[in-house]
């Protein structure tokens, strides 16, 4: 396997393939980003990209070459990194990498273009109300990766107001910008209080928050479960594409 050294020979090895542009976090300058390694084997490329949420092992190519990379990437990373890739690719890198072992699958959903959403209510928070909406995500959402004070969590888009008349203004719908890089901003975070839910205020922020993703780096992406059906349909209708993915792990012992 050959490693590689800036984003620039990331991207041609990778015809600019979305995920892989976001997994190396590209720096100003063509860097990778902190600690980010990348490796070449073939038809195959994988991006090792560590994270306090979650290290992610981003792989695509010729599933032969992939798993002979995989299995080397991961004698040298450890097995504290999760596999992700197209869900066809790791279902068969499952199969054919000794103690790999399928997690989910989900959707990987991009898009470039601006989402024709009307979002007066919605703007970016403060830094108080970002600590206020921590509630949110203590009570309705406590897995997610992007949450208030997170490193790589970079502003908050979101809607303030009260909860059933109670006099007291509150974060009720958010959605970070988290994650982002020179090439791919990326969405995640996306949260709304059960009292306000069905009233379309989570696809105005999640508009907002993608139209200045798209306009600051050119594409806005995010990842969502394959179950999560309403969430898939609200990011279809705000112009996203998806694609099926999975994620998979080397088994523990």
């Amino acid at each position: 396997m050959r490693e590689l050294h800036c984003s620039d020979e990331v991207e041609q090895a990778s015809d600019g393939d979305s995920p892989m542009v976001w997994a190396v976090q590209r720096q100003a300058g063509g860097g990778l980003g902190p600690d980010v390694r990348a490796w070449r084997h073939r038809e195959a490329l994988v991006v090792a990209s560590p994270s306090p949420q979650q290290n992610r092992l981003m792989v695509r190519g010729d599933t032969a070459d992939a798993a002979a990379l995989v299995r080397r990437v991961l004698e040298e990373v450890g097995a504290s990194y999760r596999l992700l890739g197209e869900a066809v690719l790791v279902d068969e890198l499952v199969r054919q990498v000794p103690g790999l072992v399928p997690v989910h699958h989900f959707y990987w959903m991009e898009t470039t273009s601006a989402s024709g959403i009307d979002t007066p209510e919605v703007r970016w928070l403060d830094a108080h109300e970002e600590r206020r909406a921590a509630s949110l995500f203590d009570r309705f959402f406590p897995d997610s990766y992007a949450q208030p004070g997170r490193a790589g969590v970079r502003r908050w888009g979101g809607v303030v107001g009260e909860v059933n008349g109670d006099g007291e203004a509150r974060p009720l719908v958010v959605a970070a910008d988290a994650w982002s890089a020179q090439g791919c901003g990326f969405m995640g975070g996306v949260i709304a209080h059960p009292s306000v839910r069905g009233r379309g205020l989570a696809r105005a922020v999640s508009g907002f928050v993608l139209d200045a993703l798209v306009r600051r780096y050119g594409r806005a992406a995010l990842m969502v479960m394959a179950g999560n059906t309403p969430a898939i349909a609200t990011y279809e209708r705000l112009g996203m594409v998806k694609r099926r993915f999975g994620a998979a792990r080397l088994q523990a012992g």
